[in-house]
């Protein structure tokens, strides 16, 4: 079995301290195989965001792939936004905007959906996703695989259809012939678990979307939350834990099981 923190929106800037530290030592005693953080790790793309960003993640002691998101690159500032967007995302955090874990159970592969021009939503573009399709084509064909982006492959009811990831109808159809089994994402929010089949309409492929909230003071009506995702195939279990203010902790609660079958992936019995 494999465990996986998921966690985004963690806008160091709007996050409020007293939740950093039980947020640090849940994620270090679940003793995940991988922390995958997808997007905004800074509320405005500054230096002092960023630092505490860094000393944040330097203090989890597991694997890690991290993605900038939208409020990673300077709003601002338009020389920064346009001449050098995410360096200082790459100076603090990690040069690698296409990063990618790998074991004997799994693939992890991250792409960046920031852009300069669009304000707020993302884009995924056709090198970008045939970079993946390569990627997920040279591992053993039982590996789980999974993508990671900041800008979500779908949407919780009521959300606004611009939401969506930009070349998502795209970038699907050649993950769906890669056997993609999973898609994390964040930039809502909003906790959200999908069927890309519901969407998508592809013959034989229902991958799941598992969207995180965020753990900033930004909420969308939810309390601070991350995911955690127990791996085993042909199951996937995912579990939010929430912020108890009274507990001054994040409690566990269940939000579902997923079994492989021939049509994909689908809920448990």
């Amino acid at each position: 079995m494999r465990v996986i923190v998921h966690l985004s929106d963690i806008h160091f800037g709007r996050l409020q301290p007293s939740i950093v530290e039980p947020l640090a030592s849940s994620i270090v005693q679940l003793r995940p195989d991988l922390l995958a953080v997808s997007g905004d790790l800074t509320q405005r793309a500054r230096k002092r965001e960023f630092e505490a960003a860094r000393r944040f993640l330097d203090g989890m002691p597991v694997p890690r792939l991290v993605l900038p998101g939208n409020h990673d690159v300077p709003l601002y500032n338009v020389f920064r936004r346009f001449g050098s967007p995410l360096a200082r995302y790459k100076r603090a955090i990690t040069s690698d905007l296409s990063p990618v874990y790998r074991d004997d159970e799994m693939i992890v592969v991250g792409v960046n959906t920031a852009r300069s021009l669009t304000w707020g939503e993302g884009r995924i573009n056709e090198e970008q996703v045939d970079h993946i399709v390569r990627t997920l084509a040279g591992a053993p064909a039982d590996l789980i695989r999974v993508v990671v982006t900041h800008h979500p492959f779908d949407l919780p009811e009521g959300v606004r259809e611009e939401r969506l990831l930009g070349g998502a109808v795209m970038a699907m159809e050649k993950l769906a012939a890669a056997n993609a089994d999973l898609f994390l994402a964040g930039h809502l929010h909003l906790s959200h678990i999908g069927h890309t089949a519901a969407r998508y309409k592809i013959a034989g492929h229902s991958a799941l979307v598992v969207q995180a909230g965020t753990v900033s003071t930004r909420s969308r009506g939810e309390r601070p939350s991350f995911n955690v995702l127990r791996i085993a195939r042909p199951n996937i279990a995912v579990e939010r834990l929430v912020w108890d203010p009274a507990l001054h902790a994040f409690a566990a609660t269940a939000a579902g099981r997923f079994c492989h079958r021939p049509d994909g992936w689908r809920a448990a019995d």
